[in-house]
């Protein structure tokens, strides 16, 4: 993949932010009632299903140990929590930052 599409590049100031974030989910984890505990948080639906899937430091893994019951992927989310710098790669792809017990919500067409 050409280094252009692939940036890895993180802002080293957003490391340890509280923020919040809009994007799709990726499930990639579920707990034993189905719901996702872990996902990447991507900028548009279907994005990792898609080859190729968006850069690294467009992608968030997301931890929510509470789970959440997803009806399809292409609900949108906010995701509030604090924001570190982790590379993380799996099958589908590589994610440079995360947030560990986060906060998610569905948005809302009064958010907008």
């Amino acid at each position: 993949m050409p280094a252009v599409m692939y940036s890895a590049k993180t802002v080293a100031s957003l490391d340890g932010k509280a923020i919040r974030l809009g994007g799709y989910p990726v499930p990639l984890e579920n707990d034993a009632k189905g719901r996702v505990t872990e996902f990447f948080l991507v900028p548009y639906p279907g994005a990792c299903i898609h080859v190729p899937p968006p850069p690294p430091n467009q992608i968030v893994l997301v931890r929510y140990p509470q789970g959440l019951k997803l009806t399809d992927i292409y609900t949108p989310l906010w995701v509030s929590g604090t924001l570190k710098i982790e590379q993380v790669s799996n099958d589908l792809a590589d994610a440079a930052y995360a947030i560990d017990k986060a906060r998610v919500k569905v948005v809302e067409e009064a958010d907008l």
